[in-house]
């Protein structure tokens, strides 16, 4: 079954048009992966998907449309956004960046519940609980960022580069984090990730873009397996 199904997308910034008749497809409980060079037209994508960019063609969310919907109707349709760039509030300590995660929620008892749980994922945002988002280090705002979408008890987490300017066994460990919960939670991503390696690894499937168009797309393992497709899209 298809949480997420795209068909036809094209998005411009103004007059310039930066995706041209994407279609793709995300399986529920799948991860997805979209791959490309800087410029390919990644983060449009995910913009895409919120309604945040000029768009036309198909969106369909958990069975629903969602081409030009408000933003905040579609993240409480349960979709989330972790954005290139961290995204944490700055000036908010961290307690205060988590609740504001879940401030679409009714379920106010689940919501200590769920933070109790991203203290376990986490540990060092437990003990930053009350420090100012801005005074952490880049890989404790990702950490951060990602656990603010998690509040929400998303459907969809589309991610932006998660792995972007961060020390290597960061990385690790934040993506084994992810796995965690895409395995335990069963949360459904799409991951926007300049890494081609580390994306593949985790992904179940994959699909590369160039100049907004989509070049090439199949399972992320034959894709990874691949030689002369990794050296000639991939770089690697």
């Amino acid at each position: 079954m298809n949480l997420l199904e795209v068909k036809n997308l094209n998005a411009w910034y103004g007059v310039t048009q930066a995706l041209f008749n994407v279609s793709f497809d995300l399986k529920q409980g799948g991860i997805t992966t979209i791959l490309g060079a800087n410029g390919a037209g990644k983060t449009t994508t995910l913009r895409s998907m919120c309604q945040t960019v000029k768009t036309s063609g198909d969106v369909v969310f958990v069975g629903k449309t969602i081409g030009g919907l408000a933003t905040d109707k579609i993240v409480r349709m349960g979709m989330a956004h972790v954005p290139d760039g961290r995204g944490t509030f700055t000036g908010l300590t961290v307690e205060e960046n988590l609740r504001l995660g879940a401030y679409t929620r009714k379920d106010k008892d689940a919501v200590g519940q769920d933070m109790e749980k991203i203290f376990e994922r986490f540990p060092r945002l437990k003990e930053r609980l009350y420090q100012q988002a801005g005074t952490l280090s880049g890989g404790e705002q990702q950490m951060l960022a990602i656990s603010r979408a998690l509040m929400l008890r998303p459907k969809l987490l589309l991610l932006d580069e998660p792995s972007f300017g961060l020390a290597p066994l960061i990385v690790q460990e934040i993506f084994e984090i992810m796995r965690n919960i895409n395995k335990t939670d069963g949360v459904s991503m799409l991951l926007v990730e300049q890494n081609a390696s580390l994306a593949l690894n985790l992904a179940d499937h994959a699909y590369l873009l160039e100049t907004g168009n989509v070049v090439l797309s199949g399972p992320a393992e034959d894709i990874r397996a691949d030689e002369s497709v990794r050296r000639t899209y991939l770089g690697y």
